[in-house]
Formats: C-alpha cells, structure tokens, sequence
C-alpha cells in the first residue's frame, strides 16, 4: 500500500484501482478495511477509513489513526471543509467550466446503479476542462484494426473520436456522484462500465483498461494542530499509457 503521508493521528494512502474499501456482504476479507485493520492494528471502525473511493477509482484516501481524529475529519467532510479535485477523462468535447446540481438517488430499474433523480440527495459537482483530445489516425487505425470500413465510419459519424479531459470538485460526497452526473450532463467517463453503455464500454476497454477517474488531490485541516493540508497523488501508469495514445 502507497503511502503519501502519516504521523500519529492520520495516514494519507493512494488507493489503487481494483481494491475494495468497506467491508460488505458481498466483500469479506481482501479490502481495504481489512488491511488497516489487521496489517496497521487500526482498530477503528471502518478501520478509520474517512471518506470513500468507488472499487475502480484510484487516488487519495484519508484514514484516521485515533476516534479523535476520525471524529474531527469526519465532522469536516459533513461541513464541507475539505477540497477534493479528481480527474475524469470523458467522451466527447466540453470547453467550458461548469456545475451540475443533480440530485443522486438509486435507479428504480437497476439498483447497483444510481441517476440524478427529483426525490434524490442533494449533489453538487463543479468540473473544469483541462484539454481536449483525439486519436491520431494511425492510432486509431491500430487500435481498431479488426472493423470494416462501414464499422469504422459509424465510429466516425458518433464522435467516437473525441475526448476531454476534466477536473472534477465533488461538493457532495454521493456514491458515484462524479460518474453519474457527467453521463447527466452527456460526458460520460471512459471505461464506465456502469454507465458509459455497453458498446461503447467494449471499445473503450480497447485502450483504457479501467475506469479512468482519479482522485488526484485532498485537502483539510490536521485534526491536532488545525494546519491546512493538500495531499496528490500523480496519475498512474495505467491511466497515463491510455491518455499517450490521444493527441
């Protein structure tokens, strides 16, 4: 386990992709509680893990290391104290900065999922553009080198080829509030399995082997002294491999 940052009170890891974080029916042993737990004899609950990452999303996780701490990071999330920024690659071109405010509930249809819905709770996310990106022609070619020339057309005539790459500032903490309210706003991440639609997920898969979301920075105040801190975590390689093969 990578970690960025520790001292008595907390420890700042960069989760990778893959792990799971909590405990769960479905998921006993092998998480990340687990780990704390019994690698780190953090005998808190949720193993004093803060705050959450989706299994597939990699980046910053704050754990707290004493009741006191995890008491006081906590209350600073619930406040809205703490600054969270992610980077999000996503389908087709967004230009401008914006916000959505969507209220997140469970899809009635499908309940692993989850959409923007009336009766929903309450979700900000802010994004930002970092750049637009493209495949080059003899990447493209490449990559899908097994479709005909009407297949590869129609990948052509959807805007298959365009991409944008987003900072994202989630002001709630909703489950897969930032994956949910892009696809809302028609920006759905790469590589979603759960969101972005089958087909496109198949091609996607093609190039990026995983989601590609991020938690790349986490800000908030040392639960001791009161001092602000930011904590990164750099892209990783897997994600960095995928976005090369854009221009």
């Amino acid at each position: 386990m990578k970690i960025i940052f520790q001292d008595e009170f907390l420890m700042v890891i960069d989760k990778e992709a893959g792990l799971v974080v909590d405990r769960s029916n479905t998921q006993i042993g092998d998480t990340l509680e687990d780990i704390l737990k019994k690698e780190y004899a953090i005998e808190l609950e949720r193993g004093g893990i803060v705050h959450r990452l989706d299994k597939d999303t990699s980046g910053v996780l704050l754990v707290a290391k004493t009741q006191e701490a995890l008491e006081n990071l906590q209350k600073q999330f619930k406040e809205r104290k703490t600054k969270k920024e992610y980077v999000a690659l996503v389908h087709g071109v967004s230009r401008e900065a914006g916000k959505v405010e969507g209220n997140i509930g469970r899809n009635p249809k499908k309940r692993e999922k989850f959409v923007v819905l009336e009766e929903g709770k309450e979700a900000v996310t802010e994004y930002s553009p970092e750049g637009n990106f493209q495949f080059s022609i003899s990447n493209f070619q490449s990559i899908f080198n097994d479709l005909n020339k009407i297949q590869m057309r129609k990948l052509e005539r959807m805007n298959y080829n365009q991409f944008t790459l987003l900072k994202c500032k989630p002001l709630t903490g909703r489950t897969h509030q930032i994956r949910v309210h892009l696809k809302y706003i028609g920006h759905p991440v790469v590589s979603d399995e759960k969101y972005v639609g089958r087909k496109i997920y198949r091609l996607d898969k093609r190039w990026c082997p995983r989601l590609f979301l991020h938690a790349e920075r986490l800000g908030f105040y040392h639960p001791k002294s009161g001092e602000w801190m930011e904590l990164e975590a750099k892209l990783p390689e897997d994600l960095m491999a995928a976005l090369d093969k854009l221009q």
